[in-house]
């Protein structure tokens, strides 16, 4: 049995090897890519590298980019730029971050790696899903009382198919950190150090539900989008409150699992002690708390699900307000995979505390439901980027040799809640909100410049530096209600007209006379008989020909405020997508046009009236539409030979850079 240094030793003799093969190659006169005959020559690229870092940020905004680096406020991507390169990085369609990130892991299409959407649906039961990962259920239950017991493991199955270009270059010796990226929950079997990121439920199994605890009389106990809020009563100065955790399979009823907690206001002051059954706090009204380890109890002392949250205390005078984060599965003690090992969670946590692990980190859904202030979901943006710096200058400084993924979520959410501050034409711009948080976004941007100039302070010249985004960034002012647009236009069949615009994920929905549905984002699905349980298109000719028809049709819609195209093209999969995912397809993809995204009705498949409406909700900038008016951003510090570099590019060039081959399957070429 070798030993881990053995084990290192061996697979530096291994990736050295096939460096000097590679350069071996070139020296004699091959000078061409492993693939398809692609030239690798440029600056640098003689011969594999010794070291990789890549910055993965999500939504950098190539025009942003530009205006802050004239203004002053990125010298370091300014450096960057001079001594290297910078250009747009050709995003996909639709321009969906799971899609993107799982284009750039894969190195091909949606097609080659099967996520087109952040829902995805069973057509067979037309239930939808997250379609990053889907549970498989315990099975065999045993029932014992009230309580049922498994006989075997229930288990979580990332969607995302095809190859990692990590596991590729781990295969070959070259060491491996991916640091979240998106789309890889849970964490992909691998030899490489890996933290799963976007796609990562909290404990609830969604991406993000916060609880908010109140006596306010204008409230009552209700879920809202993203959350949940409790009315309760103060009595003596104290409120019994009880926190929300993950469903309980042990039950034969299952239900949500449940810790109760008490808040102990101070009568004079506004003060309050919370006290949670394993760790207790006290904050002053307008304080956060840091982590809360919370244990939820599954099987009377058998099973207990640990997580972590952070609390806001609202108001603790005059009324009560608690807001609780989302519960994120605790990294030193995980319920499911989230690293590679598994024990690289822990360590990281005896290294540098506790941590978000959820995906989407920042919780938007709590400033879009009114619970959280903008000032004070600013405040929980900060800890959210202070908390990735801290991750990143750790990982820098233990980085030494291999390839080194780093990814950044701030610009994303943060444009798309913050994007009203810019655009004076959003339905949701307002002065004040302008004046006093107009400077978040170049302040991110900002940070991260800081950032990338401690990589480039990293890399020497055996270094090989890219800067990345999946996407740009747009304005979102109207939407469109996709499925109330087909119901009016005869697509579509309701149950009952009456209750029409009532339920959502096509409950009221008469399948039988229907030939077409939405969706997801930018997903639209035919009726299609043999595949959907109630399918009514006949596959080939039909099918055809009712593409063409919604493809014309939809092309053709105009805004009524304005004479605006709604949407600028309708893509069929196949002219898009290859690969052996191609059937799970959308039948069509609806690329918006600039200032235009479906509806939050449309991806819930609702039906509302009105076909067209003003945005008016703090998520007002986007990417979901045309990918041409989004394009993501690529800086490198060698000069980039490919004109038009696109995401699929990247994984075939991290693998020739080390000089690895490439795989097959990977569509893209190699940029430099």
């Amino acid at each position: 049995m070798t030993t881990p240094s053995e084990q290192t030793a061996a697979a530096v003799s291994r990736r050295r090897f096939l460096q000097a093969a590679a350069s071996a190659a070139l020296v004699a006169g091959c000078g061409k890519s492993t693939r398809r005959g692609e030239s690798t020559g440029g600056a640098g690229t003689d011969a594999p590298v010794e070291r990789m870092i890549v910055l993965g940020v999500d939504g950098m905004d190539p025009k942003l980019l530009e205006q802050f680096v004239a203004e002053g406020r990125m010298p370091n991507c300014q450096r960057l730029m001079e001594a290297g390169s910078f250009g747009n990085l050709q995003t996909c369609d639709p321009p969906q971050s799971p899609v993107a990130w799982s284009n750039f892991i894969s190195g091909t299409n949606p097609g080659g790696h099967g996520i087109f959407d952040f829902i995805a649906r069973d057509p067979k039961t037309m239930q939808p899903f997250h379609s990053t990962a889907q549970p498989e259920p315990a099975s065999g239950m045993l029932s014992l009382g009230g309580w049922q017991v498994p006989l075997s493991p229930g288990r979580i199955e990332n969607r995302r198919q095809g190859k990692t270009f990590w596991n590729d270059l781990q295969d070959s010796g070259v060491p491996c950190t991916i640091f979240r990226v998106p789309a890889n929950f849970p964490a992909t079997d691998s030899d490489a150090t890996t933290l799963s990121g976007m796609g990562t439920p909290d404990l609830q199994g969604g991406y993000g539900t916060f609880s908010y605890f109140t006596d306010h009389s204008r409230q009552r106990t209700r879920d809202v989008p993203g959350g949940n809020i409790q009315k309760v009563a103060v009595r003596d100065h104290v409120v019994e409150c009880s926190l929300k955790g993950p469903v309980n399979s042990f039950l034969a009823e299952e239900t949500s699992s449940e810790v109760p907690f008490q808040v102990y206001l101070d009568p004079q002051r506004p003060l309050a002690k919370i006290v949670f059954p394993d760790a207790e706090v006290l904050l002053r009204e307008g304080e956060w708390s840091d982590w809360i380890v919370v244990k939820f109890p599954m099987l009377p002392h058998v099973v207990e699900v640990s997580g972590i949250c952070r609390v806001l205390l609202k108001k603790a005078q005059d009324g009560f307000g608690l807001y609780v984060s989302p519960v994120n599965i605790d990294p030193s003690d995980s319920s499911m995979p989230i690293s590679t090992p598994p024990d690289y969670a822990q360590r990281l946590v005896r290294e540098m505390g506790y941590f978000y692990t959820q995906g989407m980190i920042e919780d938007t859904s709590a400033l879009s439901a009114g619970i959280l202030t903008p000032d004070e979901y600013r405040q929980q943006s900060t800890f959210v980027i202070e908390e990735r710096m801290r991750f990143f200058e750790h990982e820098l400084e233990r980085f030494e040799d291999g390839f080194l993924f780093f990814y950044f979520s701030s610009l994303d959410l943060n444009s798309h809640v913050f994007w009203r501050t810019r655009d004076r034409e959003h339905p949701a711009y307002s002065q004040e909100l302008a004046d006093q948080h107009g400077d978040f976004i170049p302040e991110l941007y900002g940070k991260l410049d800081r950032a990338i100039g401690q990589a480039m302070e990293k890399a020497d010249e055996n270094t090989l530096l890219m800067v990345m985004s999946d996407h740009g960034f747009t304005s979102f002012r109207r939407q469109f209600n996709l499925n109330s647009w087909l119901m009016d236009n005869g697509y579509v069949g309701a149950k009952n007209p009456a209750k029409r615009g009532v339920d959502s994920y096509l409950k009221d929905v008469d399948w039988p006379n229907t030939r077409a549905y939405g969706l997801g984002i930018n997903g639209l699905y035919l009726n299609l008989a043999g595949r959907e349980t109630q399918g009514t298109v006949a596959q080939g000719s039909e099918a055809e020909e009712l593409k063409s028809e919604l493809i014309a049709r939809l092309k053709e819609v105009r805004d009524p405020e304005n004479g605006e195209q709604v949407i600028a093209n309708v893509f069929r999969a196949e002219e898009i997508y290859s690969g052996p995912y191609l059937q799970d397809a959308p039948d069509l993809i609806v690329a918006y046009s600039n200032y235009y995204r479906a509806s939050w009705d449309t991806v819930l498949g609702a039906f509302p009236r009105q076909h067209l409406l003003d945005n008016t909700e703090a998520w007002s900038g986007d990417h979901c539409v045309n990918s041409q008016i989004v394009p993501g951003v690529l800086l490198c510090n060698r000069v980039i030979q490919k004109t038009d570099p696109n995401l699929t590019d990247l994984a075939p060039t991290i693998l020739s850079a080390f000089g690895v081959p490439v795989p097959e399957e990977m569509s893209g070429q190699n940029i430099l």
